[in-house]
């Protein structure tokens, strides 16, 4: 699936209150495709960790529907990516909050140190 795509169906994530199925049916996604995407994204979102969800994969439908087989496969990668890059930015932001608050304990030891030797 070319970027032009793969950023399509990030952004029909980010969307308004229609499913995601709904969303890339109306942009003219094949509804075999929409429901690969779907079961995919899942499936994507429980194989990093998410513990809500669960892995969906219509086999005889993926092995017989390329559409459905590229979908799902789309949704997978992308869903799998985006939500560890969501569990890396937690991380990364749970490591800067510590080492502020180190720096800042640091930081107060040394103004009460050079307080009490004034």
């Amino acid at each position: 699936m070319s970027r032009y795509w793969s950023g399509l169906c990030i952004a029909l994530l980010l969307a308004g209150c229609e499913t995601t199925h709904e969303q890339m049916v109306n942009h003219g996604y094949p509804p075999a495709f929409a429901d690969g995407y779907e079961d995919g994204c899942s499936s994507g979102r429980q194989a990093a960790g998410l513990m809500v969800g669960d892995f969906r994969k219509d086999v005889p439908r993926y092995l017989h529907d390329r559409q459905y087989e590229s979908g799902w496969d789309d949704g997978f990668r992308q869903c799998q990516a985006m939500q560890n890059s969501e569990e890396q930015r937690q991380y990364h932001e749970r490591f800067w909050d510590e080492r502020e608050r180190d720096w800042q304990q640091e930081k107060d030891r040394g103004a009460a140190k050079a307080y009490r030797h004034d």
